[in-house]
């Protein structure tokens, strides 16, 4: 009696169902001349994994750009999602690989892909990382300052919460919110507990809320470790309220948001005021 081989089965318009195949090893291993060989000898480009990963998830994992062009010039994906709803996009920042990016935005990859209950967008990925390149790149492609995530919050909490100092600057500057929370939790509880004396300052200098409290009543002084320079910090923050000059442009920015830096250039001032009103 003769046996048929099991066949890969055909999943809408994705591709087909199947363990990795030699397309992904290549894909992975940055192998491009093989990969080259499969696809032009008629291997699928999209053919996915039991979790829904793709050649490209797998090439954009690893930062192997040669093959993530190959890949996308025979017709990948770009936004193709993996069973966490990760896209390649979110990989590549993942890494903070500028250059696969920078490719994948080239080809049209969604800089603000839908979020679900398990997924992270490439904005939070990079600054998870601490990537500050991609952070400014995946911006001026108009990511989402204020995109979501159930787990982490905002992509300024993921900021905080991982002590990328760089990150937070980048985010601020581009008109982020600072005083969104998570269950009540502000980026400057994220801050006081990271202890960081730099991260506080910068986050106080944009308006954040010392007094704000989080789920446990607590005030983002009281995760600070005592007689530190971060609690000293903010315990003189809350003797001495900022000045009219700081209030002036934290309420000027609050109004401008994301349109700060373009606004506030074309201002008819001088330039020491420019430079004041965007932190420079």
């Amino acid at each position: 009696m003769q046996v048929e081989t099991a066949r890969p089965y055909f999943f809408g318009d994705i591709g087909f169902w199947a363990e990795r195949t030699e397309v992904h090893k290549a894909a992975y291993q940055g192998q491009v001349s093989v990969l080259q060989g499969l696809i032009q000898n008629g291997a699928s480009v999209n053919i996915v994994a039991v979790d829904s990963i793709t050649p490209l998830h797998e090439a954009a994992t690893r930062g192997q750009t040669q093959c993530v062009r190959l890949l996308l010039d025979a017709g990948a994906q770009v936004d193709a999602r993996n069973v966490d709803g990760s896209t390649p996009l979110c990989e590549a920042c993942s890494i903070g690989n500028f250059e696969c990016v920078s490719l994948l935005l080239d080809y049209g990859a969604k800089v603000n892909p839908a979020l679900t209950s398990r997924t992270t967008s490439p904005l939070h990925e990079a600054c998870m990382g601490g990537n500050e390149d991609c952070v400014k790149l995946v911006i001026s492609k108009g990511a989402s300052l204020e995109a979501y995530d159930l787990y982490y919050g905002t992509p300024l909490h993921v900021a905080c919460a991982n002590h990328h100092l760089d990150c937070v600057k980048v985010l601020l500057n581009a008109g982020a919110q600072v005083n969104t929370t998570r269950l009540h939790d502000t980026a400057l509880h994220h801050a006081a507990k990271a202890n960081s004396l730099e991260m506080i300052e910068v986050l106080v200098e944009f308006g954040a809320n010392i007094y704000a409290r989080d789920k446990h009543d607590k005030k983002p002084v009281n995760y600070t470790k005592l007689d530190t320079p971060a609690a000293r910090c903010l315990q003189y923050c809350e003797c001495n309220p900022l000045s009219l000059q700081q209030l002036s442009r934290i309420a000027l920015r609050t109004v401008l948001g994301t349109r700060a830096a373009d606004v506030v250039t074309k201002l008819d001032i001088p330039n020491r005021i420019i430079s004041y009103l965007l932190y420079h």
